[in-house]
């Protein structure tokens, strides 16, 4: 399984990286490679096209429905529209109750068809079984109904925190896991509000308590800098720490 970040910037597209989208790609049965994205964020679909065609795509999944966690599916549902060799064949997105509503009025449609055409909308219900990937989705303390997602293929695990405070579902998410990949929007000794984000310190916590050995940082606002979270962490967790940024690529 690989994972390739796409946007990594925190709450909005900075002028170094696209919001928050990951590309995740695994080979099936049959040898061909299927790929996911985790999020879709505002930004993202112009560096998406660098490594991936609309053709390539499966799935997507969304953690939740914040415009820097899934505008651009706007631009894709453009994209599978109106492709010049015909309309592409429908894919599963998944997200939130109420993803379908949500994304046909970010584009000023009706709720039906709204891009029902499209995509296949569907609301986490347990686990999601897609080619080689079986996707989890587990409930953090976020202001929205939010999600971290759990994605394993050949045996590896790639968690993903999305947006979060500290919550009991992030250790669930986590445990065990060969890559956390988690946000740090907030600085450590801060006056931070609780239930939103976590800070580089509490990422490299959830790293500790879940026995993770590799922890990329994701999701730093470009208000702060990534060294500074990266230093939070490392104070805390001592295993493989890096922080994402636009185009690295992760075997797992």
């Amino acid at each position: 399984m690989r994972l390739l970040v796409i946007g990594c910037s925190g709450s909005f597209a900075g002028p170094d990286s696209a919001a928050s989208c990951y590309l995740v790609e695994a080979d099936g049965a049959d040898g061909a490679t299927w790929r996911i994205l985790l999020d879709m964020g505002s930004g993202a679909l112009g560096p998406l096209q660098k490594y991936a065609t609309a053709e390539d795509l499966h799935g997507v999944f969304f953690s939740h429905l914040h415009p820097d966690h899934c505008l651009d599916l706007c631009g894709l549902y453009v994209l599978r529209k109106y492709h010049p060799g015909g309309a592409l064949p429908r894919i599963p997105v998944f997200g939130p109750e109420g993803v379908a509503a949500r994304m046909a009025g970010s584009y000023g449609l009706p709720e039906s068809p709204g891009m029902n055409h499209e995509f296949d909308f569907r609301e986490y219900a347990g686990p999601v079984e897609l080619g080689p990937f079986r996707v989890e989705a587990y409930a953090v303390a976020h202001p929205v109904p939010a999600y971290g997602l759990r994605v394993t293929a050949h045996g590896r695990t790639l968690a993903y925190t999305g947006d979060t405070g500290v919550c009991d579902g992030l250790n669930e998410l986590a445990r065990g896991a060969d890559l956390l990949l988690a946000e740090a929007s907030f600085r450590h000794g801060d006056d931070n509000p609780s239930d939103l984000h976590l800070t580089g310190r509490e990422a490299g916590e959830v790293g500790v308590r879940s026995g993770v050995p590799r922890l990329v940082l994701t999701h730093v606002p470009p208000w702060y800098r990534v060294a500074d979270m990266i230093a939070d962490a490392a104070g805390v967790y001592d295993g493989d720490l890096e922080a994402a940024v636009p185009g690295a690529m992760y075997e797992i």
